[in-house]
């Protein structure tokens, strides 16, 4: 059963699939995985609920969002045993964003720890680390360049929120001519029928939406980096 099974009709499903979309792309031999705005601003500092978590911090997924924190900490060792390049996403408080409009003055990489990687996925000597300034961890950015120089041929997506700077990112992935995953229990998002329909949609049109134990399977066939 598909997560998304209980907001998007067979019926529906059905008609989309046979019209063509959904179509598999395989994966590479050279993948770089992406973690996307794992912020405290988009978790809270512990898990909590969200209604709780969201008194400081105003745009938090509360509980979700840590329970994919926990799942993004339990593969973090194994794309590092096989050297595959890890790229982190946060926001640029420095900057202006066109985008602040859009949460009303809630203050997105502003106060507290917000704007920090929260600790439990934290980057290591190594990694990448993207500041952006819109959704996509591709606008704006040097990602491309960086990839491209690493050979990466498959970009896999974690990280929040899923209807926003994930699927941006993912879009934008595809369009480059990655071929992309999102690995489902690794994303979040405040509004779980966003979570899911975003989910669908983008397994139909852009990525492949995999489990956990799908990617560890992955990355156990390629060779070390």
């Amino acid at each position: 059963m598909a997560i998304w099974d209980d907001v998007i009709s067979k019926q529906e499903q059905e008609v989309l699939r046979k019209t063509g979309f959904g179509t598999r792309r395989e994966f590479g031999k050279r993948p770089a995985l992406a973690v996307i705005d794992v912020l405290y601003n988009f978790v809270g500092d512990k898990p909590e609920p969200l209604i709780k978590s969201i008194e400081r911090f105003p745009l938090s997924c509360g509980q979700i969002g840590w329970q994919a924190v926990n799942q993004i900490a339990s593969i973090l060792p194994l794309v590092r045993d096989k050297k595959v390049p890890i790229v982190y996403s946060m926001g640029d408080p420095s900057l202006p964003s066109p985008w602040e409009s859009s949460h009303r003055g809630l203050g997105v990489g502003k106060g507290e720890n917000g704007n920090e990687i929260v600790r439990e996925v934290t980057p290591e000597s190594g990694d990448i680390i993207i500041k952006k300034v819109a959704p996509s961890i591709f606008f704006g950015t040097p990602l491309v360049a960086i990839l491209l120089s690493l050979k990466v041929d498959t970009v896999v997506c974690c990280g929040g929120v899923t209807s926003g700077c994930v699927r941006a990112s993912v879009v934008d992935a595809a369009s480059y001519g990655f071929n992309v995953g999102v690995i489902e229990e690794c994303t979040f998002d405040r509004s779980q029928v966003s979570h899911k329909v975003n989910l669908f949609d983008m397994d139909l049109k852009y990525a492949q939406v995999i489990s956990v134990d799908f990617f560890k399977e992955y990355l156990g066939k390629i060779a070390k980096l």
